[in-house]
Order: structure tokens, then C-alpha cells, then sequence
């Protein structure tokens, strides 16, 4: 278990090559909507690898710019456990579901609306609080969330499978999914004297604490 909270995303890493490779020589053997949602959880691989790798500073952004923690914001309110909890455990369940129940096309549009609903927080939220156009995550959701989002309804709305309340369904749950995959993960686990703390080089990606030591003294002036 140390060994995932630590490298986690590095073997996200390596299961999208694995599976890259697995859809490349053997999607036409997949269900097109379980390629479709395949590509979507790739897509969710590629943004953890973002957030937490390259370029990395998730923890940082996450805890000192979207929770304002000063104190300790090496293990709050977000440490490492609630990050391997809500990034794996509920994360890959979540998306690997709908791909194994490919006929479910409402679980199938809650999985790629849950991917474009991410552009409110990195594209809006965060970037709002960094006063900055591009934060980690952002890129895989404009390039790949999205435009995955949108050939998956194209797809379901041209074989005629899409329902009124499929819709519905989907928002509520995506938004359902959200507070239990993510927020409730976070409350329970959040501990000031956590022992799961994020590493200095976790931390100091992406160089959050001097973005916003920055805009801290642009506001003074």
C-alpha cells in the first residue's frame, strides 16, 4: 500500500501505454461503446498523471489555492491516502463500470460527463484563484475529456440508443458521484496530524506556493 500512495500515478502511467497498445491492436473486438469509454478512463489516466507528475502540483493546488491551508498543506485537508482512495479505489471503479455495462448508455454519459464536468474546476475555479490561464489537469480535460464526451453522445444520439431522462439521470448522478467519489473521500480521511503527507517534491510542482506568494504581494500594492 506505501508503495501506491506514493507512485500511483506513475502506474497509471504505465497502465495507458498497456492499454494504448490493447485498444490499438485489439479494440475491433471490443463493443464501440466500451472502446469509447476505454478512451474516456485513458483520458482520466492522462489527467491524474497531469495533475500529480507532469507537471504535477495537484496537493499544492488543491490544498494552499482552491482550501487556503497554511499551516500544513503537505497533508490538508487532501493527504495521501484520501489521494490513492479518490484517485484509484473510487476512481477507476467509477469509470471501469460503465465500460463493463457498455448497454447502461446513462451510466456511460454520467463517466464522460463527469470528465467535462472537471473544466468547472480546472478551467474556471483554479484558474480563477492561480489569476492563470492553464493549471495541472486542464490540458487533458480541453483535449481529451471533452472531445471524447462528445463523439460518446454523437455516437449514442446516431444509433438512436439516447433517452430524455438519460440526461437527467446523468447530471444528478454526476454530480451524486462528485460529493461521494471525491468530497466525502476527503472529509473522512482529512487529518492535521495525518502521517500521509505529500513529499517536498510533490509539493513544490508546478511552483504553487510561489504563484501565490506572488499574487499575495501584487494584492498588498
Amino acid at each position: 500500500m506505501s508503495f501506491m500512495r506514493q507512485n500511483w500515478y506513475y502506474v497509471g502511467g504505465v497502465l495507458f501505454v498497456v492499454l494504448s497498445f490493447s485498444v490499438g491492436f485489439f479494440g475491433d473486438s471490443l463493443n464501440p461503446l466500451s472502446k469509447i469509454l476505454t478512451l474516456s478512463f485513458m483520458a482520466l489516466l492522462v489527467h491524474q498523471f497531469e495533475e500529480y507528475a507532469i507537471p504535477g502540483g495537484f496537493p499544492s493546488v488543491f490544498n494552499m489555492a482552491l482550501m487556503s491551508e497554511k499551516d500544513v498543506p503537505d497533508r490538508y485537508p487532501l493527504n495521501r491516502q484520501s489521494c490513492l482512495t479518490v484517485n484509484v479505489f473510487a476512481g477507476y471503479t467509477f469509470y471501469i463500470v460503465p465500460i463493463l455495462l457498455p448497454n447502461l448508455i446513462w451510466l456511460g454519459l454520467v463517466q464522460v460527463l463527469f470528465g467535462v464536468a472537471q473544466f468547472a474546476i480546472h478551467g474556471i475555479v483554479i484558474n480563477r484563484r492561480l489569476k492563470a490561464w492553464y493549471n495541472p489537469g486542464l490540458a487533458a480535460v480541453v483535449f481529451l475529456h471533452v472531445p471524447i464526451a462528445i463523439y460518446y453522445i454523437r455516437y449514442v444520439y446516431d444509433l438512436g440508443l439516447m433517452q430524455t431522462w438519460y440526461w437527467l439521470a446523468a447530471i444528478l448522478l454526476t454530480v451524486l458521484g462528485a460529493f461521494v467519489i471525491i468530497l466525502l473521500p476527503v472529509q473522512l480521511l482529512k487529518d492535521k496530524n495525518s502521517a500521509y503527507r505529500f513529499s517536498a517534491e510533490e509539493m513544490q510542482r508546478f511552483n504553487v506556493a510561489e504563484k501565490l506568494e506572488h499574487l499575495s504581494r501584487a494584492e498588498m500594492r
